[in-house]
């Protein structure tokens, strides 16, 4: 009797947890008007609606920025490890393959790249093939490697370069003209307009931001420890201890480095030393309180009556590729000129609202679609073509 081919079973907090990544993407990318940051005259508006729009901007900031993008790049590789060890299962290679799904992934992301220049689908494309060139080396290698790439490596070089050499000034990419391009069609282009400028300066701006910024870097590291969880089924309940050890860990770490990312321009006065230098503390900060959010879920999820309701967001993560793209299209149309031009009608407040109701109305589509198919649409076709048939 022929044995079934063993795999991987889908792990549903993950999907939770992707889901919950989207959410609160989609929620910032509605307040800044997907990159756009062209607002209503706050003179125009009463002092509750200002109150509103500066606590639900710092609200969700302080929860979400740099964090649910965390989240989404840590299960990245953590879903690499799961595909990457079906097929080993099966006595396949899936290195070669994953670099193939990467090419379609460049491409899926520059489809989004043409409606919103803040996209990372680009960024995951390039970065991700650190994952196939380190998936066989030993955990304690790749734990190794992917904490030498969090504490930004580079930014680390600019510090001591200029402490020993003062005249030294660290390189940024010039972006300027690049940017001020995709404001201008944002705020006057046509459709077409929109597409060309945002493939072309807005995706040199956005790749130039996130080099500027460390999140290369993070997100390579980020991959690799999501591997890692993968490797050793950290995301099962019979694992909850480490998440545990994980939450007093990261409560520990968070607040002693944010007050210290706070405290930092009133005691380095020197640019050359305190920009990179909050970039290493930012990203550490950010990556600490982003493990007590998956830690404080992963608890939530297996220890609480609320699994059933946390569920929910299961359609939502499983969807998430398409969800990501069409969230881009539609905040596109919504803010931009090319369509409804809502930038400087809607506030943060309203925004805010109008990105939970996309959230809503994309769950609700996720519910039906799943119950009739077993992948959304973006997601069958980046698996189609993966495999070639």
């Amino acid at each position: 009797m022929e044995q079934p081919i063993q795999r991987h079973a889908r792990v549903d907090v993950a999907d939770v947890l992707r889901g919950l990544a989207v959410m609160g993407i989609i929620l910032l990318h509605s307040i800044e008007h997907f990159n756009f940051y062209s607002f209503p005259d706050a003179s125009t508006q009463s002092v509750w609606l200002n109150f509103s729009d500066k606590a639900i901007w710092d609200g969700l900031f302080f929860l979400f920025g740099g964090k649910a993008y965390a989240v989404f790049a840590l299960l990245f590789g953590f879903s690499y490890f799961i595909q990457y060890d079906n097929q080993r299962l099966r006595g396949r290679d899936f290195r070669l393959r994953f670099c193939w799904r990467l090419v379609l992934l460049f491409i899926l992301g520059n489809i989004n790249a043409a409606f919103f220049t803040g996209e990372v689908l680009v960024l995951y494309s390039l970065v991700g093939f650190i994952l196939p060139l380190a998936c066989r080396l030993r955990d304690k290698w790749i734990f190794v490697l992917a904490c030498v790439l969090l504490v930004q490596p580079l930014p680390l070089y600019y510090i001591v370069r200029t402490i020993f050499d003062p005249e030294f000034a660290a390189p940024v990419l010039p972006t300027g003209s690049l940017w001020a391009a995709t404001f201008e069609v944002q705020g006057h282009g046509t459709f077409l307009e929109t597409l060309r400028v945002n493939l072309w300066e807005g995706q040199l701006a956005s790749l130039a931001w996130a080099w500027d910024h460390g999140r290369v870097f993070q997100t390579a590291a980020l991959f690799l420890f999501g591997y890692l969880i993968g490797r050793r089924g950290l995301f099962l309940k019979e694992n909850l201890k480490f998440w545990n050890k994980v939450l007093c860990g990261s409560l520990v770490a968070f607040f002693p480095l944010y007050g210290l990312g706070n405290m930092l321009p009133d005691f380095v006065s020197n640019p050359a030393v305190r920009t990179p230098l909050l970039l290493v503390v930012s990203s550490l900060y950010k990556f600490a309180f982003m493990l007590l959010l998956v830690s404080a879920v992963l608890n939530a999820y297996y220890r609480t009556n609320l699994q059933q309701r946390m569920n929910t967001f299961i359609p939502y993560g499983r969807m998430s590729l398409t969800n990501y793209i069409t969230q881009s299209i539609i905040g596109s149309m919504l803010f931009y000129n090319w369509g409804f031009s809502l930038h400087d009608d809607l506030g943060i407040t309203a925004s805010v609202l109008v990105g939970a109701l996309i959230f809503v109305l994309q769950l609700t589509f996720c519910r039906w679609w799943l119950r009739h198919h077993s992948h959304g649409p973006l997601e069958y076709l980046w698996k189609r073509a993966t495999w070639l048939k």
